[in-house]
């Protein structure tokens, strides 16, 4: 398997596994804000990944942000990792960075 092939099989990965739980929780407590923030920090297990996540997820947007001058749409794995975590955005980063000279901006 190329690179690019897995890069993109872990991108459809990183959004469907994570969102199995997250729909779930939605669909049992809707879009409460304050009680999502209080789950997410309800012990110090919780707080230690959400951290890592939340600081992760600053790593990936910098890589994206510096990758804008040698990668086309570098800004679909910004708001992958915004919208849909860390787990889609740094493969589909790697996946575009993979891409054809052909699809790359100068």
């Amino acid at each position: 398997m190329q690179r690019r092939s897995l890069y993109l099989a872990l991108t459809i990965v990183g959004i469907v596994i994570p969102m199995i739980p997250f729909v779930s929780w939605l669909a049992q407590h809707g879009l409460d804000a304050p009680f999502f923030v209080a789950e997410l920090f309800a012990n110090p297990v919780s707080t230690f990944f959400a951290l890592d996540l939340l600081l992760t997820a600053l790593v990936v947007i910098y890589l994206a942000w510096r990758a804008r001058r040698g990668v086309a749409l570098w800004w679909l794995a910004v708001a992958a990792t915004l919208l849909l975590g860390v787990s889609a955005g740094l493969p589909l980063l790697l996946y575009l960075e993979e891409r054809p000279k052909s699809l790359v901006s100068a």
